[in-house]
């Protein structure tokens, strides 16, 4: 019994140490990562992707789902034949490829 109270005890201030321990060691990791993080060239690229963010370049590959989403209810909905769905399917798509290419513009 007494070897477990002993035990108990041995891993109750191990743990408390250790947790001591541990949060020191991770305010100096938030700290040098808080330095890093204020350094001129990443603040420079932080800038660069925001401005890119800005410009709409990321609008591209959601203008492109959404052009093929169309195509794909265009063929879907098309009553006729499969020449006729064909031509549907076609004219929606270079419906779509103009709004990609005026999104990447």
């Amino acid at each position: 019994m007494r070897g477990k109270i002993g035990l108990v005890v041995g891993l109750g201030v191990g743990y408390v140490l250790g947790t001591r321990a541990g949060r020191a060691r991770y305010e100096q990791i938030k700290e040098q990562a808080q330095k890093v993080w204020e350094l001129e060239p990443v603040q420079k690229q932080v800038g660069r992707v925001k401005d890119l963010a800005a410009t709409g370049a990321l609008a591209v590959p959601r203008i492109a789902w959404k052009g093929v989403k169309k195509v794909v209810q265009t063929v879907s909905s098309t009553e006729g034949t499969p020449g006729q769905k064909l031509d549907a399917g076609l004219e929606s798509t270079a419906r779509a490829a103009d709004d990609v290419k005026k999104a990447a513009d």
